[in-house]
């Protein structure tokens, strides 16, 4: 299986070569991140592609991880700081419209989201969100692999510096998690030929027959 091999390929880089890369790579990643599961289906979050060395340069600021400057690629996923009927509403709409259904048949489902999450106060919705973010950085990081583009999945950032440089409050979002994309500086990064340590997967896994 290839994609187990790309997986055993992969690993958090620490030192990224000056190497940009492809729109067409970076492209992939983010249809494979729009195409990612999330609960109830309605993609509470959203994707921030940062290209821009000079506000890569102010987001990295009182962070250690230099990655997120040195890299070709920052992919900042914010997630919803609630989640409001308006969206649910509009979210089945646009589903009933590419599914070719009636108008207004999707309507018990748009109506048992409302009531589910009006009754959450916007921290469950916020942390909620958050969640469903991280199964899209998931993607990322398995898309990216495949593509055998480097990558480095990170929190050790500061999320409130980030909501301000990027303006996130204002749309109802909250920088959740961040990965970085690029190409491994094999010549400085300690970890580029160290084998990947995992658990046996006789200890990892158990299965109840």
């Amino acid at each position: 299986m290839e994609l187990i091999k790309n997986l055993q390929w992969r690993y958090a880089v620490k030192k990224y070569k000056d190497e940009l890369v492809s729109e067409d790579k970076i492209d992939q990643i983010i249809e494979a991140v729009n195409l990612s599961a999330s609960s109830c289906g309605i993609q509470p979050y959203r994707l921030i592609v940062v290209t821009n060395p000079e506000i890569r340069q102010k987001l990295a600021e009182g962070s250690f991880n230099s990655q997120i400057q040195a890299s070709s690629h920052l992919l900042v996923f914010a997630a919803f700081n609630n989640i409001t009927s308006e969206y649910i509403a509009d979210y089945v709409a646009m589903m009933e419209k590419q599914r070719n259904l009636e108008i207004g048949m999707l309507n018990d489902y748009r109506d048992t989201l409302i009531s589910h999450f009006s009754a959450q106060t916007p921290e469950q919705n916020a942390i909620w969100s958050s969640k469903q973010a991280y199964i899209g950085l998931g993607t990322a990081l398995i898309a990216a692999a495949e593509l055998q583009v480097d990558a480095t999945p990170m929190e050790g950032f500061d999320p409130q510096l980030f909501n301000d440089i990027l303006g996130l409050t204002g749309k109802n979002l909250h920088a959740s998690v961040i990965i970085s994309l690029g190409y491994r500086d094999t010549a400085n990064d300690y970890l580029a030929s160290m084998p990947k340590v995992r658990l046996p997967i006789d200890q990892f896994s158990t299965m109840l027959k």
